[in-house]
């Protein structure tokens, strides 16, 4: 497997404990993005190393960097349609690129003029964000929040071919850490993730990044 691993009890206490913030694995170039899919669509993806066959772009898809956050939202790959649980390396420029464009799915005063704005920035935008209450691996809900990201449009066109850089179907490392959650997670394994720097301060404003230095 691709994806750097770490337990999770040696990661868990340099994670901010509040605030919005974006974990993730990422280096200079790339960054990991997680997807969960039935198998028609999960094996093509990880078989092709891109999204095509039954995924559809005429529906919004969501890509989640905290691979914690994804596995609350999927029931550790036991929800129904999100069996096949995808480690999705995309290319950091498009990453930047896509937060660079993303627009709230709630009205926020301090960042539009008014509701009116927001509703056609909505209706325009092609990526939409949501911050979320990130979970404990148990699925206890916690005070920090984590970001997922809705893509649709010529942005998911270009996401499912262009950007991809690596796809991994990652499994069976997952139903072998969902046993391991018991015993106060001791024996868990996880993606290392560190905090994701946007260095685009209109990017950090308009996403309401929390401060948060290592």
């Amino acid at each position: 497997m691709r994806l750097i691993t770490e337990p999770y009890l040696s990661q868990v206490s340099s994670w901010p404990n509040t605030g919005r913030h974006i974990l993730a694995q990422y280096d200079d170039h790339s960054i990991v993005v997680y997807q969960a899919y039935r198998p028609a669509i999960g094996e093509f993806a990880a078989a092709h190393g891109y999204f095509g066959g039954e995924f559809s772009l005429e529906r919004m898809s969501w890509i989640k960097p905290n691979f914690l956050w994804m596995m609350y939202r999927s029931g550790w790959g036991t929800k129904t349609g999100q069996e096949v649980m995808l480690a999705i390396w995309i290319k950091r420029f498009a990453f930047d690129e896509i937060l660079a464009m993303a627009v709230h799915s709630s009205y926020i005063p301090e960042l539009y003029p008014n509701r009116n704005a927001w509703q056609t920035a909505l209706k325009q935008s092609q990526v939409r964000l949501q911050w979320d209450p990130d979970h404990h691996p148990s699925g206890a809900k916690l005070e920090r929040r984590a970001i997922q990201l809705g893509l649709r449009g010529k942005v998911l066109a270009t996401y499912a071919k262009d950007w991809i850089l690596n796809i991994e179907d990652i499994s069976n490392f997952v139903q072998q850490q969902r046993q391991n959650i018991n015993s106060d997670c001791a024996e868990l394994i996880t993606p290392r993730e560190t905090v994701y720097a946007v260095i685009e301060k209109e990017t950090q404003k308009k996403l309401e990044l929390s401060a948060w230095t290592e």
